[in-house]
């Protein structure tokens, strides 16, 4: 009885991370380049980072310079405004921010767990705004979505 206690575990992380820590220590995260045909200058330095924290913050993996056991690369494919909701006047009410980027997941530990996936986020804002005063706290938003959306597929497998 006692020898088949001991061999069972129950593991429960307010986190979400199931990493097993014996087999993998490090990750890689690579700059996400823009690449979108509408640049904000500072989103591939704030998503690049913006994912970096949610793995420092929510797992015990070495960030690595160089290869990891897990490795995330990619680059920002879009990034576009668009009008929304018509007004009485035949004016948009609403515009929305869409970013989109790719991502490749490489687990150099167990391969078949790698993958290659598109994530998007948008958020909408007032169009009787100007993009410029809005961008920077939309973008915080996408940034959060997006990296909680990759840290869930790649460590946390929800």
């Amino acid at each position: 009885m006692v020898m088949m206690l001991s061999g069972c575990t129950v593991s429960f992380k307010m986190n979400g991370a199931s990493i097993d820590y014996q087999k993998i220590h490090t990750i890689f995260i690579a700059d996400f380049p823009n690449l979108a045909p509408l640049v904000y200058p500072p989103l591939s330095s704030n998503l690049s980072e913006g994912i970096r924290d949610v793995f420092q913050r929510q797992t015990r993996l070495q960030q690595s310079r160089g290869t990891g056991d897990l490795e995330l690369e990619g680059e920002i494919t879009g990034y576009e405004i668009t009008p929304m909701a018509i007004s009485a006047d035949s004016y948009a009410a609403e515009t929305k921010l869409t970013m989109t980027i790719r991502v490749r997941f490489t687990n150099n530990i167990s391969p078949d767990e790698s993958f290659e996936k598109t994530y998007s986020a948008y958020q909408t804002f007032d169009s009787s705004r100007m993009l410029n005063d809005v961008q920077e706290e939309l973008c915080v938003v996408m940034v959060k979505e997006i990296s909680d959306q990759i840290f869930n597929d790649t460590v946390a497998k929800w």
